[in-house]
């Protein structure tokens, strides 16, 4: 193995486990910053979006479990919005392929300051 992909690979384990470890203690929020950084790394906007949500489901997942074992997930509440969760992630994952990539660049960053101004209000 070249030192150049061994330096990669570094990079790319370190700052998958950053990602990770933001998205496990705001419990969300790791897609947002992957998808930069993917795209810092050379991928295209639909790779890099992608990539994100793959790579966060099992962050996701992980840090889920650990709220569910702590007590932090109301049981009336988890199943309903996993339903509507899981939909809503098929047709966005569907739109990803249809909208032009400035169009979904755009609500990305729509999103992004949406989400910001809300949390310093």
């Amino acid at each position: 193995m070249s030192n150049g992909k061994s330096g990669a690979d570094a990079r790319r384990l370190s700052g998958g486990a950053l990602i990770g470890a933001i998205n496990g203690l705001l419990g969300g929020g790791g897609g947002m910053l992957a998808v930069p950084i993917l795209r810092a790394g050379g991928l295209s906007g639909r790779k890099a979006h992608a990539t994100a949500i793959s790579v966060i489901l099992p962050a996701s997942l992980v840090s889920g479990v650990v709220y569910l074992i702590c007590g932090f997930v109301p049981a009336a509440v988890l199943i309903p919005v996993l339903l509507g969760v899981s939909a809503g992630g098929y047709f966005g994952a569907r739109l990803l392929n249809l909208l032009p990539m400035r169009a979904v660049a755009f609500l990305f960053a729509l999103l992004m300051f949406a989400a910001g101004w809300r949390m310093l209000l």
